[in-house]
Formats: structure tokens, C-alpha cells, sequence
């Protein structure tokens, strides 16, 4: 009788991605374009790893549930505002895309089978799961930053000269913000430690030292944030139209500059802050672990 088992994860993985990509779309969390890029991307992270299947979840739930709280004040604030957050494939891509080429190498190198974080055993997994983790611990900071800092009462200051400005600029900071940014990274390691207790089996000092994930995920998770806000300040433009009396990120006739070239846009910012989080990330983890 033939052994179907290695089949049930590849099974699991095509049935939730469908599910979530499906429940997203109705919900206007995604457009079309990012369910049917998210079907692809959950799936392969589900099939590769559940552990790092929890880490793209965590992140999406988390992030499509701040997006939409206080919708009405994000409305009159945000240039782009879309009803219910709603992605395209293109940010899909971008707050998952590097994670998602870090599994597939994870699972060229020892399939589906998970592993602790420890260097002796395999620097290159150690490195590959750091990267992983300091991934989505970037994006889920930048998101609960921006989501949530947009609501703080508190004036937004530019990172770059902590003058107060407009709430939507690029590069404002609040305290609220950093805040979240550090709860949501540390929310990725919380998940990665909680679900190692049961996918993987670790010698008794491997396990404890585990628990330095929680640590480092909240501070990747605020350094995301801080980069993409420098580099929104300097690389991003800023400008407060006159007419519609709102933060913009395009020049035009009735736009006045506050801050930033029109180098990078939000995509190309968040991309950019992934990369340098998951790259520090995963070399901090050869050392660490």
C-alpha cells in the first residue's frame, strides 16, 4: 500500500491559499491581480514550511485588520486611500517576494522538514530562517507604524530633521508609531517561537536560546520602519496640494514641497527597507545562533 502522507501538506497549502486568497478578494483586502499573486505566494509558504506558512499569515491578517480601522480619518488624510486597504499584486509582491524566494531555497536545501535556529547544525538554514523572520518582522513594523501613527494624535516630526509635519508625509514619525513598529515585529517572533514547540526538536540549549528570536524580530521590526521612513523622507516626495488640501506624493502647478526627491515610490521604498532588514537580519542570526 503506497505511503500518500508527504502529499498532505502540498494538499493543506492549496486549500488554505485558495481559501484566504478568495476571503481577501471579497473582503477588498486584495484586488484581483494580488489574490491571484497571494493563491501563489501563501501556497508556496505553506507547502515549504508551516512555521514559516504562520509568518505570511500573521503578517497579512494582522495588516489587512489595522488598514481598515479608522478608515473615515485615513480617508481625509491618505492621498491613495483605497477602500479596505485593497493590494495589488505588485505590493504582494513586494512585502512578500524576497521571503518567498528564501523558502524555496530553504526547501531545495532540506524540504519541509523544520529545524531550530543553530549555526552548528546549519549555517545556512540559521541564515535563510533569520532572513525569513527579519522579513516579515520589517513589514509587519512598517505597517503597524504607518497604520496606526496615521491615527496618533500626536504631531508627526521628519526623521531627518524632527521638524513637525502634515500627517501622510513621508518620513513623519510618531512615537505611537515606533511603538507598533516594535509590538509588530515582535508579534512575528512571538509566532515563529510559539509554533517551533511543535515542528521542530531541539536539544534542551538550542531551545532556550531560541527565545533571543523575540528580541531580535521587535528590533527588526523597528528598524524597518525607521529605514523606510528615511528613505521615504529623502527618496519619496512629499507636497501638500492646495486644492484638495491634502499630503501628496506627486509634484504638480498647485503642490508645495515638504520633503523628498521623486526617486522611489511606496513600493520601491518598502522593497528597498525589506531587503537591508531581511540581509541584517539573517547575518545577525549566523552570530547569535
Amino acid at each position: 500500500m503506497e505511503d500518500y502522507t508527504h502529499l498532505l501538506q502540498p494538499v493543506i497549502a492549496l486549500l488554505l491559499s485558495s481559501f484566504i486568497s478568495f476571503r481577501a478578494y471579497r473582503k477588498k483586502s486584495l484586488d484581483l491581480s494580488g489574490a491571484l499573486t497571494g493563491f501563489f505566494i501563501v501556497g508556496i509558504h505553506i507547502a515549504v514550511n508551516y512555521r514559516i506558512g504562520a509568518l505570511i499569515l500573521v503578517f497579512f491578517f494582522t495588516s489587512s485588520k489595522l488598514t481598515k480601522v479608522g478608515q473615515e480619518k485615513k480617508r481625509k488624510i491618505e492621498d491613495e486611500f483605497k477602500e479596505g486597504g485593497q493590494r495589488n499584486w505588485a505590493q504582494v509582491l513586494c512585502n512578500s517576494g524576497v521571503a518567498t524566494v528564501l523558502a524555496l531555497i530553504l526547501w531545495k536545501i532540506n524540504g519541509s522538514e523544520d529545524m531550530c535556529l543553530n549555526t552548528e547544525e546549519s549555517v545556512s538554514i540559521t541564515c535563510l530562517l533569520g532572513g525569513v523572520i527579519g522579513h516579515y518582522a520589517c513589514c509587519n513594523g512598517d505597517t503597524w507604524s504607518s497604520e496606526l501613527g496615521v491615527l496618533s494624535d500626536s504631531q508627526p516630526r521628519l526623521i531627518t530633521t524632527l521638524k513637525p509635519v502634515k500627517k501622510g508625509t513621508n518620513g513623519g514619525v510618531t512615537r505611537t508609531g515606533f511603538l507598533a513598529a516594535a509590538a509588530a515585529g515582535g508579534v512575528v517572533g512571538l509566532t515563529f517561537l510559539v509554533l517551533g514547540i511543535f515542528t521542530t526538536r531541539c536539544a534542551y540549549n538550542v531551545a532556550l536560546k531560541q527565545l533571543l528570536v523575540l528580541p531580535l524580530s521587535t528590533l527588526a521590526g523597528v528598524f524597518g520602519s525607521l529605514i523606510d521612513s528615511l528613505l521615504g523622507a529623502t527618496l519619496q516626495f512629499s507636497g501638500f496640494c492646495t486644492v484638495r488640501n491634502k499630503v501628496v506624493g506627486k509634484p504638480g502647478p498647485t503642490v508645495k514641497k515638504i520633503s523628498g526627491l521623486t526617486i522611489l515610490n511606496n513600493d520601491a521604498v518598502n522593497l528597498v527597507s525589506v531587503q537591508l532588514t531581511t540581509i541584517l537580519t539573517s547575518i545577525a542570526c549566523s552570530y547569535i545562533f
